[in-house]
């Protein structure tokens, strides 16, 4: 292959990222573009600059309210499926046991399974334990959609580790409690961290299943369905931008500390 070639290929490559790119990126810029637009509805040309659709969310209760609640939910399922997805993890890395291929595949399911037919099921379970329309409907929901991202990435640090260091903990006297402690979660902390962003984030932006179980305790994606039916609401394009700034936040955070933890990689 000669250098004209590779020059054609890696252009060529090149142009498809970019493309994707912005296939990826062109809806939401425009979202962000029209949420600083004076006229009411999003079209072309332009109007005038404004931030008059900012005001009137940061004016609203109900926007608040949809956005509290978010966060909120967000935080408790990140701590839940965090420590969640630490057990599961830490639990593949220790032992060894018969089904264990099984319990990998059980685990890291949710994320796999249809929102319709998981949010259907989540709704017909959490009803039947009389818990469904409450806060803690959409906790426990997420915590199960979230808890397989965290097992993930927290996984994925644990099989850096050098072997040696639980062995060096216990020629010192140190017991599994002492190891986890002392060894495992500061060797894990990267991951631990980065795993609380990125099921905050997963949890901040799911809408379908907290649509099936939310009930009067709405999140912010199912409060944009509000504002979508019956009227075409140009806050929606400033809620929309606010809420992406939100997640892409969290998922750099976490890329981040990922990116840290393997540079330190012993």
């Amino acid at each position: 292959m000669t250098g004209n070639d590779n020059r054609l290929i890696n252009g060529a490559l090149k142009l498809h990222i970019a493309v994707c790119v912005l296939f990826i990126f062109a809806p939401i810029l425009g979202s962000f573009v029209f949420s600083l637009n004076s006229d009411r509805f999003p079209s072309l040309p332009l109007g005038h600059f404004s931030t008059e659709w900012y005001r009137l969310i940061w004016e609203d209760p109900f926007v608040w309210a949809g956005f509290l609640n978010t966060v909120v939910v967000g935080l408790i399922v990140a701590v839940i499926a965090t420590v969640l997805g630490f057990g599961g993890a830490y639990t593949d890395f220790r032992y060894n046991f018969f089904g264990k291929n099984v319990y990998l595949a059980l685990a890291l399911l949710p994320p796999t399974i249809p929102v319709v037919i998981m949010g259907l099921a989540m709704l017909a379970f959490l009803s039947r334990v009389n818990l469904s329309g409450s806060a803690i409907s959409i906790i426990i929901a997420h915590g199960v959609m979230c808890s397989p991202f965290a097992m993930a990435i927290i996984r994925l640090r644990l099989s850096q580790m050098d072997p040696d260091l639980e062995a060096a903990s216990w020629n010192l006297g140190g017991n599994e409690w002492a190891t986890l402690r002392h060894v495992i979660i500061p060797f894990t902390k990267p991951a631990i961290f980065a795993a609380l962003f990125i099921t905050m984030a997963v949890s901040f932006d799911e809408f379908a299943v907290a649509w099936f179980v939310s009930g009067l305790n709405e999140t912010l994606p199912v409060k944009i369905l509000g504002f979508l039916q019956g009227q075409v609401s140009p806050r929606i394009n400033a809620i929309g931008s606010l809420a992406f700034l939100s997640s892409i936040t969290l998922i750099i955070l976490a890329q981040m500390l990922l990116r840290n933890s393997t540079k330190d990689k012993p």
